[in-house]
Formats: structure tokens, C-alpha cells, sequence
């Protein structure tokens, strides 16, 4: 069984996190099975894509048993693609769940839905939240990171980082809903549009700078040039560069 099923409902890509027995904890082969599947989402003629849970929650947060690089689970950081994400939230998002679902470009909600970030009552931080002041109030920011209190789905709404609340149960099929409607919309609009907010409107926290670096280094310390060139430092011959 595969702890992220990947499947296509029209011109749209559903990501749905598989480990419901973990309360859809994010591990390792979970990140790293979503950075592929969105990367091949990307390069497709696939035109949406929904992330959505399995179980009763949507995921809580980190596996702190096996801990993945959270930022790889990050719609714009990790999961990069300039074609729309919507998250389909659905119980607990906690964590790197509820960052998920912040930097997903549209999240309907379940009325059981329920975002928490308690890192300042826990003292362990590394600073994913803050990018949370860029896309709502500074003093509801403020609240959610200060105080560290769950904040469910209607008030999700409110502060303004949620689009829909719905009946527990049907925020899938209101994700879908969303979907087929962008489906249907400019594909290069949306991309600039997409980009244009991501790059030049929103300001980028000291996280997403530190991620964004990451991983253009990982792109580089990960290739076949990198592995050519140490070996060939180490046989003392001159490398051949494939740009791979």
C-alpha cells in the first residue's frame, strides 16, 4: 500500500496522504513520494491538483520517528509548480499539515476540520509558520503563532487562510468542485498569475528563502555532475560534464 496514492479524475491529480493508522504523520517515504508524484504532476498535462487525506485526520504534522525535510511537502517549496493546488482538509492539520494547507493556493476545509501550530508552547521552532504572516492579518498571524490555540475550520475561514467550510465528509468533492472549474480556465493565465504572486507579491519569509536555497544546492549536490566530478577529483582525471 502506498502512503500516497496518486490518481486522475479528469484534468485533475489527487494526492490523498495514505497513513490513517498515523494520523497521516508525514515520514520520509511520504515526502519524499509526493516530491516525485508532484514533480511528475508538473511535467504533465495535467492542469489541478488536489491534495486530500485518508482516515480521519489530515496529517499531523511530522513523523518526529522518521523525520523527513518537512519543506519538501510545501505547495511553492518543495511540491513546486506554477499550476493551481487545492487542499481538502479534512480533521486534524497540525504542523507541517496545517503549512501545507497554508501554502496551497485555494483549501476547502471539513466543518471537523482543525488547524493547530503549537510550537511556542512545545519551545522546538524552525520557523515554517512565520510565512503565515504573509498571507493573513499580522495580528491574526500573531494570534495563531502566539498563542498556539487549535483554530477550527470557521475560523479558519475568518482569518482568511481557508476559502470553504463544508459538511465533514464532503470536501473532497468540493475540491473537485473548485477544480473543475479551473480546469476550464486559461492555463497560462493562471500560471503567470500564479507566479506573479508567488515570486513579486507575497513576501518571503527567512524559511522560504532558506528552502528556496536548499533546494537549488540539492538540485546540484543530487546530480550526475556532482557524482562525475568527485570521481573524477579522486582519479585525478579531468571530468566530463552532462549537465545532469
Amino acid at each position: 500500500m502506498s502512503v500516497v496514492e496518486i490518481r486522475h479524475d479528469g484534468a485533475t491529480t489527487i494526492f490523498t496522504l495514505n497513513r490513517p493508522e498515523a494520523r497521516n504523520a508525514i515520514n520520509v517515504e511520504m515526502a519524499e513520494a509526493l516530491h516525485r508524484g508532484f514533480a511528475e504532476f508538473d511535467a504533465s498535462s495535467q492542469k489541478v491538483a488536489v491534495i486530500a487525506a485518508a482516515g480521519d485526520d489530515f496529517a499531523k504534522g511530522a513523523d518526529l520517528s522518521d523525520t523527513p525535510t518537512v519543506w519538501k511537502v510545501y505547495p511553492t517549496l518543495g511540491l513546486k509548480t506554477d499550476k493551481p493546488v487545492i487542499c481538502a482538509v479534512n480533521g486534524l492539520a497540525l504542523g507541517a499539515g496545517f503549512i501545507m494547507a497554508l501554502m496551497s493556493d485555494l483549501c476547502v476545509a471539513s466543518e471537523r476540520a482543525v488547524f493547530h501550530y503549537p510550537e511556542a508552547q512545545i519551545g522546538v521552532s524552525i520557523g515554517g509558520i512565520v510565512t503565515l504572516a504573509a498571507r493573513i492579518p499580522h495580528k491574526l498571524a500573531m494570534e495563531v503563532m502566539f498563542l498556539g490555540r487549535p483554530i477550527h475550520a470557521q475560523r479558519g475561514q475568518e482569518m482568511g487562510f481557508v476559502n470553504q467550510v463544508v459538511p465533514h465528509g464532503q470536501q473532497l468533492d468540493a475540491a473537485l468542485t473548485m477544480a473543475r472549474e479551473l480546469e476550464t480556465m486559461a492555463p497560462l493565465v493562471l500560471r503567470m498569475l500564479k507566479r506573479f504572486v508567488t515570486e513579486h507579491t507575497l513576501n518571503q519569509s527567512p524559511y522560504e528563502k532558506m528552502a528556496r536555497i536548499q533546494s537549488d544546492i540539492d538540485i546540484v549536490s543530487s546530480s550526475e555532475d556532482w557524482a562525475a566530478g568527485v570521481a573524477a577529483y579522486l582519479d585525478n582525471r579531468s571530468p566530463s560534464f552532462r549537465g545532469m
